[in-house]
């Protein structure tokens, strides 16, 4: 048995300190074989960077999966050539940067993980999920029966058809993007694990982990305006898989929310992160709005 650990949308400073800090503990207490995580928001609550990914897989990650945000920090358009553990969504066209796909060797077998991107409201509009996720399954299980998909989209009924789609034929399948964890945790009857959104690793007291008066401006006014990574307590949302290694099977799926205390850091390093967060702050002013921070 392969037990496998996936935690949904890492926001921020916040969400990622949570992240580092707590992952080796729980991968101790709990067992884990394999840790993925989305962190397409990861830096600064837009797009990721290679500082904040080395970060993440020194803490034990194993593979990072993103979305629409992936590219908005630009520095990311070089570093995903040099690191094959971060995934852009599959069905980008042929000779965009970087991979959709992984296969990794672990002490439990070969373990495979795709991500994929919606179209369904969703910008920019990717090419057909369902062909590219097929095509990539199907070359994935000549290899290992081990496998997961990350499916970053907006709508519920695109992520289950997606979902029933795949079934038996991956272990897993886990959206991500509207940062709300869902109920809706199963096996299908081909054996594939399902959760519709696997929500965030983000701050609690939040609008999607956004500050909230800003969001509430936002919808009475309708003028724009930035959106603030909140802050304050944080709790990481995700599920925990366990996978039969002899087919490939889902044996149990349930579903994680793990409150996290920050620590008390001295003024110093207050600064600092407040001077790292201006920064990547000030990098995606410059992307715009909508009326709700996506994920």
């Amino acid at each position: 048995m392969l037990r496998l650990l996936f935690l949904g949308d890492i926001i921020g400073e916040p969400g990622r300190k949570a992240v580092i800090e707590m992952l080796p503990k729980l991968r101790h207490e709990w067992g884990i074989d394999f840790t993925i995580v989305n962190g397409e928001n990861a830096a600064a609550g837009r797009g990721i960077t290679g500082r904040i990914t080395i970060d993440l897989l020194r803490a034990g990650v194993a593979v990072i999966t993103t979305g629409d945000h992936i590219w908005d920090q630009k520095e990311v358009n070089s570093f995903i050539e040099t690191e094959p553990r971060l995934l852009r969504p599959i069905n980008y066209p042929a000779g965009t940067p970087g991979k959709g796909s992984i296969i990794l060797e672990t002490a439990k077998g070969k373990v495979g993980v795709i991500n994929v991107q919606g179209r369904t409201f969703m910008q920019p509009s990717l090419e057909n999920p369902f062909r590219h996720i097929e095509e990539e399954v199907t070359r994935m299980r000549a290899e290992t029966q081990l496998i997961f998909v990350d499916v970053h989209a907006e709508t519920t009924s695109e992520k289950i058809a997606l979902g029933r789609f795949l079934d038996g034929k991956v272990s897993a399948v886990a959206g991500t993007h509207t940062h709300v964890q869902t109920a809706d945790e199963q096996i299908f009857p081909g054996g594939t694990a399902f959760i519709c959104d696997a929500g965030m690793c983000g701050p609690n007291e939040s609008v999607l982990g956004r500050e909230i008066l800003p969001i509430i401006q936002r919808f009475r006014t309708s003028m724009p305006t930035n959106f603030p990574v909140a802050k304050g307590g944080v709790t990481l949302h995700g599920i925990l898989v366990e996978i039969d290694t002899a087919n490939g099977k889902a044996l149990s799926i349930r579903r994680v929310a793990e409150p996290y205390a920050p620590e008390q850091v001295t003024p110093v390093d207050e600064r600092r992160r407040l001077r790292e967060e201006e920064s990547l702050d000030s990098q995606v002013r410059g992307l715009g709005v909508g009326a709700l921070p996506d994920s």
